[in-house]
């Protein structure tokens, strides 16, 4: 059901702000052949902060990005031996049992909330640098480096769809899915022909992608129901022992098919036995619900999933080499995002080479990067990610839609697409970047940011001495990491009106600075403006 109803809002925002968005980019970047700063500093000196928020958000994006790549390289490279180091729990300090916290929880979890973040229980306990973490970073960036070192020259729905979280996420998924707002395909598109058609590459893009990342649902949300039945198959053994035990049923005499039967003939004979069993409420709808996402849906589920599949760890080499590549490819158009407006901000002398201005921000990255590999890192990314790109890629979307259609011009806007492709834009996408997607942008921004000022914001921690372990605790934010998550929410997008101020006191001077030229009369008090 939670599924159906994404897709309402998902293919919503496709039609209304991916695609038309993504054509703007495309078309903006083929025409005047700049990156995203150079573009929109053409357009509008006023402008030029949205550039420079799309700068921002791919710095921090590609920080906590390749912070997962260095994730799948751990996984990557102990995918290299049998049986998998996350299939079985380790032995304790006296080798007399297994470990406790891998008891309590599971392999899969203790490898990767132990021995691979080695997390803490909460967020303000940094602990010390996990240097093993440390290590597959610097390997991730200089593989990034290496890659991108000469440049792109060679490389219930009603009530669901009342939630603003939903249609955030289904926005954010079209904006990661496309890198829209990042300023890449700006970036990118200014190495097209100039008569290249935009417009084709804009539809046939997207829809390819969504395609692919819709195809790409099905393995997932098999592997998720799969992950859900067993869990919800080992829920019922728990209490079938439970039963078994406390009324010294005969073994095997209540199996999972018979246990719902079972149980409600027992709760009528001996309803007050039955309520002193410590049962779980075992529903597979539940299971379903609480289903990973995000890093844990690669790192738990998934690796899950392959101790089930024979040859297990040719299966996880293949798919955690699958998965860093992809994410290496990801990189390239997020580090373009970053050396192109370097380039055009001119930080460095002409005669500096590009691949020692790529040299250094990849190193600078790196360095930024290093609070992940701390025990707290995995908080920390969580918060990036949830604050860092979603509310400040709509905002930019927002301007740089303004920007094309109000401040360069609908008219001169479709004359350039109409030289570039030999057609000028219909009414879809004249109405689209002129109404739908300004208004769709604006709305999903301001009920959200309603939302999240109407609950404050948490986070869940994996602390073994939790009363409820596995689960993990749920705990709310220190106020100075609140005041860090505000701080990322707005950071870039800062840039539009810092930039627009700064142009509009820049012009004040100038006119106070110099005297009229035509005679009459300066006002008084030199109010040029």
């Amino acid at each position: 059901m939670l599924v159906g109803a994404f897709l309402i809002p998902y293919v919503v925002a496709l039609a209304f702000e991916g695609i038309p968005l993504f054509h703007i980019e495309l078309a903006v970047g083929q025409r005047l052949r700049r990156g995203s700063v150079g573009v929109w500093t053409a357009i509008s000196p006023y402008l030029g902060g949205v550039g420079l928020g799309c700068f921002t958000v791919s710095f921090l994006v590609s920080l906590y990005y390749n912070t997962v790549l260095t994730w799948v390289l751990w996984y990557l490279l102990n995918s290299f031996q049998h049986p998998l180091p996350w299939s079985a729990c380790p032995l304790d300090l006296n080798r007399t049992g297994l470990v406790q916290e891998c008891r309590d929880s599971s392999p899969v979890s203790y490898f990767w909330y132990r021995r691979t973040l080695n997390v803490s229980a909460d967020i303000s306990d940094s602990g010390p640098v996990q240097w093993r973490l440390l290590l597959c970073l610097a390997v991730s960036w200089a593989v990034v480096y290496l890659c991108v070192i000469r440049g792109i020259e060679t490389t219930g729905k009603l009530r669901v769809l009342q939630s603003p979280r939903v249609w955030l996420d289904a926005a954010t998924q079209i904006f990661f899915s496309l890198s829209l707002a990042f300023g890449g395909h700006i970036a990118f598109a200014s190495y097209n022909p100039p008569r290249n058609n935009c417009r084709r590459d804009a539809v046939s893009i997207a829809l390819v992608n969504s395609m692919t990342s819709l195809y790409a649902s099905i393995a997932v949300f098999s592997v998720l129901g799969f992950k859900a039945a067993s869990d919800h198959g080992q829920c019922l053994d728990r209490n079938i022992l439970h039963l078994i035990n406390a009324f010294d049923l005969p073994e095997q005499s209540v199996s999972r098919d018979t246990y719902t039967a079972a149980l409600a003939r027992l709760n009528a004979s001996q309803p007050a036995r039955v309520a002193g069993l410590p049962l779980e409420a075992c529903r597979l709808e539940d299971f379903l619900d609480k289903s990973a996402s995000g890093t844990g849906l690669a790192f738990i589920v998934f690796t899950e999933a392959v101790l089930h599949m024979p040859g297990a760890p040719v299966w996880a080499v293949l798919f955690f080499a699958m998965l860093f590549s992809l994410g290496l490819s990801s990189m390239f158009g997020n580090m373009e995002s970053i050396i192109t407006p370097l380039l055009d901000l001119g930080v460095m002398p002409r005669r500096v080479p590009k691949e020692v201005l790529t040299g250094l921000a990849c190193l600078l990255c790196f360095l930024t990067a290093t609070c992940f590999t701390l025990r707290s890192g995995s908080y920390w990314l969580e918060i990036f990610d949830q604050y860092a790109a979603a509310l400040n890629l709509i905002l930019l979307a927002f301007f740089e839609v303004i920007g094309v259609v109000y401040v360069y011009g609908m008219k001169r806007f479709c004359d350039d697409i109409a030289w570039m492709t030999g057609r000028r834009p219909g009414f879809y996408w004249r109405a689209t970047w002129k109404v739908v997607s300004p208004l769709l942008l604006l709305t999903i921004f301001v009920a959200y940011t309603a939302l999240l000022a109407s609950s404050p914001p948490h986070y869940k921690a994996w602390n073994p001495r939790y009363e409820r372990f596995p689960s993990r605790q749920e705990k709310p934010y220190p106020g100075w990491v609140l005041a860090a998550c505000a701080l990322l929410s707005f950071l870039p997008t800062l840039w539009v009106p810092v930039v627009a101020l700064g142009q509009l006191l820049a012009r004040c001077r100038e006119k106070t600075r110099d005297p009229p030229q035509d005679g009459r009369p300066k006002p008084r008090g030199g109010r040029a403006c």
